[in-house]
């Protein structure tokens, strides 16, 4: 017998950690090779966890809910042959008590954190930054916040984290400040109560749908939201679609939707206008070398998830139709890879698929810009040739534009989304698939 230690795998370059959903396999359950063992969650989306070997498992080192970083062992599975074992069982009794042990640790820090208990509001960021680094809910809440409304940000912990080895008694001094000014603030960050009668019912909202709450609130306190909106007229590409369509999916085997159009002309418009490719990190600006799309997608339980198109100013438009409906398709199947949600640079959103003629999109931070595609309607509009201006029916839409006023003022988020609608507007109606 040896025994086999079962490691959380590398998902992919930016993702560092993952949270156990589910157990599908209990101690003592014989495992086939390749067979699921547990489901896992990062941040973006679900995955699931296989053995490499067959055999038997005969502990489990981490429990639903536990955070684990990558290349940490999770569980231990009893192998048949010595052969098979990656780790003999001798070697092995440290490792798992020295996973016991950091778990042990991870829960005794994190333990004293119990936001609940306050009436502030934490982002997401803030709380996991206050859980890794042992900070309690008191001296959460005595540091000083820089955002809207005196909410504590991302700069302040962190600042409060390297100056909090040096001021021991840090702590108890602003406490007697936050003291004196909660009365005025508490209102503020308050909710207001909701009542609820016997008709009602109370549904908690799912894992993704927290996580989208709290990134939505996280990104309208983070980023100054402004919008430009700008019309469109894609006759031509209305036109040139429906005669080609058909041919496309005969030699392609994948169908022409109208995003990859839109997707090819935004990647282009990035090129020309470096500055929306951009992220915020503090009062640093980060210059992004590659263009990488994402491409928000609903699902069928309606919660939203952003794949992104890596490098899409280099894919023709056969590939990017092939890249968009891919990720669509396995968005909606839940089959994206972790790898799959990461790295975005600029997002693209299609709240025409709703009807909707026009929306103000939220920012995917660290993005600094989100395009939002309308519907596409048929309208009287004027139309100008040599021998005069005369009325006609056109297919437009509306290019709704979100960008982060910190860093990208009206003339560079205008001059982007005009770029945007003057490549659409010029398609050329004779194009070759």
């Amino acid at each position: 017998m040896a025994k086999f230690e079962l490691k959380l795998p590398k998902m992919g370059e930016s993702v560092a950690e993952a949270t156990i959903t589910n157990w599908l396999k209990n101690v003592g359950d014989r495992i086939e090779a390749d067979e699921t063992v547990l489901e896992i969650a990062t941040d973006k989306v679900d995955s699931e966890v296989p053995s490499e070997v067959e055999g038997t498992l005969v502990e489990i080192l981490f429990q639903v809910d536990d955070v684990v970083q990558v290349g940490q062992t999770i569980a231990i599975i009893e192998t048949e042959g010595g052969e098979v074992a990656s780790t003999p069982a001798a070697a092995s009794t440290p490792t798992v008590a020295a996973v016991e042990q950091t778990v042990q640790v991870a829960q005794d820090v994190a333990a004293p954190v119990d936001f609940s208990a306050s009436e502030k509001f934490f982002s997401p960021l803030v709380k996991n930054i206050a859980k890794e680094e042992g900070i309690s809910i008191s001296e959460l809440e005595a540091i000083q916040g820089t955002g809207k409304e005196g909410r504590v940000t991302k700069n302040d912990i962190l600042a409060y984290v390297e100056t909090r080895g040096s001021q021991p008694q840090a702590v108890a001094a602003p406490a007697a400040k936050v003291e004196v000014a909660k009365p005025a603030a508490a209102p503020a960050a308050k909710a207001t109560p909701v009542s609820v009668n016997g008709g009602d019912e109370i549904v908690e909202m799912d894992r993704m749908r927290k996580l989208i709450s709290g990134y939505m609130v996280q990104s309208v306190q983070t980023s100054a939201h402004v919008q430009s909106f700008i019309e469109v007229d894609v006759t031509n590409i209305v036109k040139w679609r429906d005669k080609v369509k058909g041919a496309f999916e005969k030699r392609e085997g994948e169908k022409l939707t109208f995003t990859p159009i839109f997707m090819e002309a935004v990647a282009k418009a990035l090129k020309d206008f470096p500055g929306m490719n951009i992220s915020v990190d503090g009062d640093f600006i980060i210059k992004k070398k590659n263009i990488n799309l994402g491409m928000a997608a609903a699902l069928p339980n309606g919660n939203l998830i952003v794949p992104v198109i890596k490098n899409a100013d280099q894919l023709n438009l056969v590939g990017m139709a092939k890249a968009v409906n891919d990720l669509g398709n396995r968005a909606k199947a839940g089959k994206l890879k972790p790898d799959d949600t990461q790295g975005g640079t600029y997002t693209v959103t299609n709240v025409g698929t709703f009807g909707s003629v026009f929306g103000t999109p939220i920012i995917n931070q660290p993005q600094v810009g989100i395009l939002a595609l309308g519907a596409i309607r048929k309208v009287p509009a004027v139309i100008e040739t040599p021998e005069g201006d005369f009325i006609g029916i056109r297919q437009k839409m509306f290019l709704s534009h979100s960008y982060d006023h910190r860093v990208v003022d009206g003339a560079l988020g205008g001059s982007f989304v005009k770029r945007v609608a003057d490549i659409l507007e010029a398609w050329d109606i004779n194009r070759e698939i």
